[in-house]
């Protein structure tokens, strides 16, 4: 083993968050909620700023304040995503390739879908529909891809989180990312009449393999 390959078991340390910064939390939280039940209740474009900082009990500035546009709390879920991603991508055995790795990480991103179908179905669907958001989600998904090339190229041999580009980890990561895209798709395409994790499946085979 190279001397600087990072370990993916090693464990990161998670910073405490002080009491400013959980209250803030905290109060998105409540704007989240309370904008998700609004939109799925009404539509995104049919819910206003207005209604959502009503719902939460907190004044328009507020909201702002929180977030910029209706399109960042809608995306607010999935701010942590990348992160989940790559904490489970460090938790898989070092021995595991890192195709395989990547597959069980990105799979964290379906768990909503398996524990709550009936919302993340409705959320998906608006989350497809509105090309706003699905353009915000694709900023998103372009950050995910930065922060999990480093532990890629480390199971690929190719030193920590720096080292020459590796155009071998940046197309596993944007591979196992489309295949859940391509399942959750499908899944609200089906209006969730279908299995997503055996999408999910099917999508990372046919990559892996090449077969039609």
């Amino acid at each position: 083993m190279q001397a600087n390959r990072a370990n993916p078991t090693t464990p990161r340390t998670t910073p405490k968050l002080s009491l400013r910064e959980r209250q803030r939390a905290a109060v998105r939280a409540e704007i989240t909620l309370a904008a998700m039940e609004l939109f799925l209740a009404h539509g995104f474009d049919e819910t206003t700023a207005d209604q959502i900082a009503e719902r939460a009990g907190v004044s328009r500035s507020s909201f702002f304040r929180h977030f910029p546009t209706k399109e960042d709390v809608v995306l607010a879920s999935f701010a942590t995503a990348g992160e989940r991603v790559r904490d489970a991508l460090r938790a898989r055995p070092a021995d595991e390739s890192a195709w395989e790795a990547l597959a069980h990480a990105a799979a964290v991103l379906l768990d909503s879908f398996v524990d709550d179908p009936e919302r993340s179905l409705r959320a998906s669907a608006m989350l497809t529909h509105t090309p706003s958001l699905r353009a915000r989600h694709i900023e998103k998904q372009l950050l995910w891809q930065e922060l999990l090339i480093p532990d890629v190229r480390a199971r690929l041999g190719g030193g920590d989180d720096v080292g020459p580009p590796d155009a071998r980890a940046r197309a596993l990561v944007t591979a196992a990312l489309g295949c859940s895209d391509a399942a959750i798709h499908e899944w609200v395409r089906a209006e969730g009449d279908a299995n997503i994790l055996g999408l999910y499946a099917d999508a990372l085979a046919t990559v892996h393999t090449g077969t039609r």
